[in-house]
């Protein structure tokens, strides 16, 4: 062959006379590939195929489409998930059941005959049903129009009439009177509102001001329907419960601000209602506070008298002989929980505002705990919704005013609720849904529901568009400020919503709806979740190393220990006993030969949790092998960062001469609280600390902290001894100047902190500006309908002097200090020496010296001269 640039054309060779032919003709396009077949030669070159037939000479360029099949985005059944059932509600006798799950609303039957979707509508959000006291109808939200209105149907779904809102917003929490006259419910703006079913008009009753995102407003209604109880925030941000009156259109103020008050329910007789409350945990009433932490929240069930005249159902009792009266009397009997035998259907209710106040009473026999609500049960009755914890589900309790007790009466039960007549109790313990009956403690699989085989058809084309739609109303309903920051809203759902037709997978809708959220300009707007396939976690172990490929084996080059004082924190090459070794090999896994450059990682699929064998040596052979058995863990996170903040509070300790302590804060959340209490009261003999709180995630805020860091040497207590040293006082905290790190990781509550930080004069900022996403995102709007989630932010903070602040701007530092990679490849860091030496500075003018000797012993013995 002639010396040519082969790759940049096509030629062909014939060895048997030795001639060469240029097949190609593009000579600034080299030519990537070819294939030979059926008399002609396909090749790519400048990003097309071609095809070349050497009879003719003729080359063109081929005109190839693939579509892809794009299955995620077809319609198709799908399984119901029985654990994501939402507002699930009872008929009134308990013969059906209720549920939202996916933007449909199903009707389960408590034992015989199917379960039905009554509202089969993909792409529509049909939300928060309930039935009409007499069972004849359903009424629930729907934004079919693209808008949420309320849909009356009958039981089955038939004979649907729609009734829109003059306002439009997002609701909750639907509670139709007993007579079936009316429906109370909340909006997204905290206002309780009533509607007339019959006109559709909408009364606005009260709105709660402080707007807390758990939102408890709660309605409840008496058994008459003249009545109903809900909960709104007082200006000193407790709770109090409400009583309105319908006829006269006046609300009335139940319980004082002296208490946290929540969850009410009527009882059966009307005579009674009973609610939960709180008169010393006000420090969990602030929302996002850390303060809060590990202070069990615990409340006591209050009952509330609500005619003037209606005696205590506790009075004192006294068991006398036979034809010897205690002085309880048949109207008592029945406030007790007794039968009437000319009971009205409908009891009357009688509520005497004047004085209420002094008829409530707290119910013996119930400990304060953390109660998590109440559910309304049979005359003289109530249950109690235990919050469970870490280890323990939530347990439902029922509390007898005639037995002045509670009784457990299901050990777990995430979710319950009630029939109308009281009679019947729907509940979910784990993924299985029962109705059972309120009078005694269910047994085993009583009750449980058939819910295998439940299916639904989904449409993700439709869900897409509503889903788009919903994230547009939520951006327009719940931010913290009504105008969108300027973003004109009409056009940008116009703009956006032209490309729902290219949407072919929830990847994509969930960058289409980021786009959209992204013209409002905010933090915190993150979509999450959605409908996703379900992946295989292989559960890769990890052992806490780092290996280096050394003669084709792979040695161990760091061994992370992590933190021995945490439980389960430790590395698992670091245990002792082990005999392992940075320097050591590892040679096979479970007896699987390793070897470079195959991924170690395969060997360790399926390792976590569980143990394995590693056969390790000092050196890359077998003369001198041990086999171990070891228990690889799913994540290294802890044992690295552990390994990074020892290897700072090191560098301090090396730079300041131990003078300063050095503290770590990874988030303002549980994380960061834990790392706080760890290390800056092991460090209070310090003469100042360093806070890094660079990359820190935010969460809540972290008030506790500061308050911490902002404790000032009050004085000292001593301690009888000669060599003792006095306490100081406050005895828990660590004088003397304080520098705190910040960078552009730092965000969230890792921007509030520095900002307070500085405003409280702490100390100085050191390093680069925060992110500037201070905008609360919790618990302000419900999942979209496929189970993701999208955060339109409600809280946005602004200074005293009445200026928006943080959000999009950040804390710059005081003294600013860049980490440039240079510096940090070669092992320094400059933000953290530089805080030290800044903290050394202060030392020289701020330093706090601890008296180490008690004054002399006072003389305080005094007598009268001449006595």
């Amino acid at each position: 062959l002639s010396e040519r640039d082969w790759a940049t054309n096509l030629w062909s060779f014939d060895p048997r006379t030795g001639e060469e032919r240029q097949l190609t003709q593009h000579a600034d396009f080299d030519v990537k590939s070819f294939g030979a077949g059926a008399g002609v030669l396909v090749y790519e070159q400048a990003g097309y195929l071609h095809e070349f037939n050497p009879d003719t000479g003729h080359t063109k360029r081929l005109d190839i489409q693939v579509a892809g099949d794009l299955n995620w985005s077809r319609p198709r059944w799908e399984k119901v998930r029985p654990s994501r059932f939402e507002n699930f509600r009872l008929s009134p006798t308990g013969k059906r059941a209720l549920f939202e799950w996916r933007g449909e609303i199903f009707s389960v039957p408590a034992k015989e005959g199917s379960w039905r979707n009554i509202t089969h509508s993909p792409g529509v959000a049909d939300r928060s049903p309930t039935w009409s006291p007499d069972g004849s109808s359903i009424a629930w939200f729907n934004d079919s129009a693209g808008e949420y209105g309320l849909v009356v149907s009958d039981s089955d779904g038939s004979r649907r009439r729609r009734i829109e809102f003059p306002s439009p917003s997002f609701y909750f929490h639907p509670e139709w009177s007993p007579d079936g006259k009316k429906l109370a419910f909340a909006d997204a703006h905290h206002r309780v509102l009533v509607m007339n079913v019959e006109s559709g008009d909408v009364t606005h009753i009260d709105t709660d001001r402080v707007g807390h995102p758990a939102r408890s407003i709660d309605p409840a209604w008496s058994p008459d329907s003249r009545w109903f109880s809900y909960v709104r925030s007082l200006d000193n941000r407790f709770r109090a419960v409400f009583l309105f009156d319908t006829e006269s259109g006046d609300s009335h103020q139940l319980t004082d601000d002296m208490v946290d008050a929540s969850a009410p329910v009527w009882d059966e007789s009307g005579k009674y209602l009973y609610f939960l409350a709180s008169a010393s945990d006000g420090v969990h009433t602030a929302w996002s506070s850390m303060t809060g932490l590990d202070r069990p929240e615990k409340r006591a069930l209050y009952v509330t008298l609500l005619g003037a005249d209606e005696p205590s159902p506790f009075l004192p009792r006294s068991d006398e002989e036979d034809g010897v009266s205690d002085g309880a009397t048949a109207e008592e009997e029945i406030a007790a929980g007794g039968d009437s035998a000319d009971e009205a259907a409908t009891p009357g209710v009688t509520v005497n505002p004047q004085g209420i106040a002094g008829r409530i009473i707290a119910v013996p026999g119930l400990a304060m705990k953390d109660y998590a609500g109440l559910v309304p049960g049979p005359k003289g009755t109530v249950f109690v919704r235990q919050a469970g914890g870490d280890d323990s589900p939530e347990k439902l309790l029922k509390y007898s005013l005639e037995e002045r007790e509670s009784k457990v009466f299901i050990e777990s039960a995430e979710a319950v609720a009630t029939s109308h007549d009281r009679k019947q109790l729907l509940y979910r313990s784990g993924s299985n849904w029962s109705i059972v009956s309120t009078k005694d403690p269910p047994e085993g699989d009583e009750g449980r529901l058939k819910l295998e085989g439940m299916s639904v058809r989904v449409e993700p084309k439709a869900e897409y568009r509503q889903m788009l739609r919903e994230g547009w109303r939520f951006m327009r309903d719940f931010l913290y400020v009504d105008n969108q920051h300027g973003a004109p809203w009409d056009d940008i759902w116009r703009w956006y919503s032209e490309w729902l037709p290219d949407v072919g997978h929830r990847s994509d809708f969930n960058r289409l709806l980021d786009m959209l959220s992204g013209e409002i300009a905010v933090g915190h707007s993150w979509v999450l979740g959605g409908d996703y396939p379900d992946l295989l976690d292989p559960k890769t172990g990890l052992l806490g190393v780092d290996l280096e490929e050394q003669g084709g084996f792979y040695r161990i080059e760091r061994i992370y220990g992590g933190d021995q004082w945490s439980p389960g924190k430790a590395g698992p090459l670091s245990m002792p006993g082990l005999g392992v070794k940075e320097g050591d090999y590892i040679l096979s896994v479970d007896g699987v030969e390793l070897r470079a450059p195959a991924n170690p990682y395969r060997l360790l699929e399926g390792a976590a949790g569980r143990s394995i064998e590693l056969t390790v040596s000092a050196s890359p052979s077998r003369e001198n092998e041990r086999r171990i058995t070891v228990e690889p863990v799913e994540d290294e996170e802890f044992l690295r960062m552990w390994d990074w903040v020892l290897n700072n509070q090191s560098r301090v300790d090396e730079i300041s001469g131990g003078r300063l302590a050095y503290v770590w804060l990874p988030d303002t959340g549980r994380r960061g609280y834990e790392f706080f209490h760890r290390m800056y009261f092991a460090q209070q003999d310090r003469e100042g600390a360093i806070i890094d709180s660079r990359d820190n995630g935010g969460g809540s805020l972290a008030d506790y902290i500061l308050d911490v860091l902002d404790r000032k040497l009050m004085g000292y207590f001593n301690s009888r001894g000669k060599e003792t040293k006095p306490w100081p006082q406050p005895m828990a905290a660590l004088f003397g100047p304080k520098v705190m790190i910040i960078n552009e990781g730092a965000g969230s509550g890792g921007d509030l902190l520095p900002y307070l930080f500085r405003r409280r004069g702490i100390g100085p900022l050191v390093g680069t500006r925060t992110w500037g996403g201070t905008v609360g995102s919790g618990g302000t709007q419900p999942q979209l309908i496929d189970g993701g989630v999208f955060f339109a932010p409600a809280n946005g903070f602004f200074d005293t002097d009445g200026n928006w602040a943080l959000e999009g701007v950040g804390v710059a530092p005081d003294i600013e200090v860049r980490n440039d990679p240079e510096a940090v490849i070669s092992g320094g860091d400059p933000q953290l020496e530089a805080a030290v030496r800044e903290g050394l500075r202060l030392l020289e003018t701020e330093k706090v010296i601890l008296k180490e000797q008690q004054p002399a012993p006072p003389t305080r013995w005094r007598r009268p001269e001449n006595q």
